[in-house]
């Protein structure tokens, strides 16, 4: 079928910041009516608007006007300030469906959920894996929680920029399932910034760790992205901040406690970002562990 597809459902978006540029950016080229907003960098929203986006200023003006509201922001503490504020989604009155693509704190998803239901809100959670080229190129990884008749519903629009799109259950359950996927990922950096230290105190460079682990069995697509830095010193190797890795290990500290289980191995991981943080590195990106556990390891 060729030409707009008039059936589509306007979409509002808000979190342009490193995977929202990309993701916003396949709904409106693939002919999807989108509504942006600006927060604190407008080069995002000028080259959305060049591409036939319309602009908001708040998100209760951006409620009035779209089907559905797709959140990118940081966590649940941005999420539940976009909804609830005096500017925010609620205010507008109207029934519509927000997706919240951010990493957030399942509980805090679930208690939205039921508060919004009796105002004909429909929140669905739908948190990312992959990088912001992936999101460019709208091959995203997706796990999205909601009831059969919100993911249908939100399948095609999340299919803009996924190419992978894996239903988890019903809602809260996509952000618990993000939060199990980087505490895996993050639980690597940890081990291989350790184990990447201690060759470097016996000798072994890191050209030989790679030469062993790349191909091998311990080989992944996370290590693929995190050994650009050690390896080819790309400083946007994996552009996820150390504070986002601290947020979301945090996160996944409070769900431990809240299922009353132990949870040695992650507090370990975290122990190691939160270490990272109180050196000063939360702005640098999650490889530059590799850098910084040999750094606290010298002497």
């Amino acid at each position: 079928m060729g030409g707009l597809q008039l059936s589509k459902e306007r979409i509002g978006f808000i979190g342009l910041g490193l995977m929202g540029h990309g993701m916003a950016k396949n709904l409106v080229t693939k002919g999807w009516p989108l509504t942006v907003m600006a927060h604190r960098n407008r080069a995002p929203v000028e080259s959305l608007v060049a591409l036939g986006a319309s602009e908001v200023s708040t998100p209760a003006e951006m409620a009035r006007q779209v089907d559905v509201i797709v959140l990118c922001v940081t966590g649940s503490p941005e999420v539940r300030g976009i909804i609830s504020g005096p500017d925010g989604i609620a205010a507008a009155g109207r029934e519509l469906l927000i997706i919240d693509c951010s990493t957030s704190d399942p509980s805090v998803t679930m208690e939205l959920a039921r508060q919004l239901q009796p105002n004909g809100i429909t929140l669905a959670d739908a948190p990312l894996s992959r990088t912001p080229a992936d999101a460019q190129a709208g091959t995203l990884d997706v796990m999205a929680g909601g009831d059969d008749h919100v993911f249908s519903r939100m399948e095609p629009i999340l299919g803009a920029f996924a190419g992978r799109i894996v239903r988890t259950g019903p809602v809260g359950t996509g952000h618990t399932m993000k939060l199990l996927n980087n505490f895996l990922s993050l639980g690597y950096a940890s081990l291989y910034s350790e184990a990447l230290m201690i060759a470097g105190k016996t000798g072994l460079s890191p050209q030989a760790f790679d030469n062993v682990i790349r191909g091998g069995r311990m080989d992944c697509g996370f290590y693929q992205t995190f050994s650009k830095w050690f390896i080819d010193h790309d400083p946007n190797a994996h552009k996820f901040s150390i504070r986002n890795a601290f947020k979301d290990l945090s996160y996944l500290q409070s769900l431990v406690t809240a299922v009353g289980a132990a949870n040695p191995v992650g507090a370990a991981v975290r122990n190691s970002f939160g270490l990272a943080v109180g050196l000063g590195h939360a702005e640098d990106y999650v490889p530059k562990m590799a850098d910084i556990i040999t750094d606290a390891n010298k002497g």
